[in-house]
């Protein structure tokens, strides 16, 4: 059974839950550089440019523990100053893909 998430789910990244934004326009994973140094996460294994509403940038990238919805893989996210923005975590469609999750946006 495929499991059903919606466009806001708690996740938990290297053991602390946080909110993420699901996000389907997003290809890969992003996260507050804040919040990624509270969490330990690094160190940094390169770069990637990523192009966003933000414009296009180039960012730095780092691998984590995410579990979403009980599923656990190892992740990369870019980070990002996500201080102003809602979500401190975005959660790409890469990700999701590799999960098998069904968005449903009315959850």
């Amino acid at each position: 059974m495929v499991e059903t998430i919606g466009l806001v789910e708690r996740v938990t990244i290297q053991g602390k839950p946080v909110k993420a934004k699901i996000d389907t326009g997003a290809e890969r994973n992003s996260i507050d550089v804040t919040l990624a140094a509270e969490l330990g996460l690094g160190p940094i294994i390169g770069v990637r440019n990523v192009v966003s509403s933000h414009g296009r940038s180039v960012r730095p990238i780092v691998h984590g523990s995410l579990e979403i919805k009980g599923k656990k893989i190892k992740a990369s996210f870019n980070l990002f100053d996500r201080k102003r923005l809602q979500y401190k975590v975005l959660i790409g469609k890469k990700t999701l893909k590799q999960c098998g999750f069904l968005i449903d946006p009315t959850k």
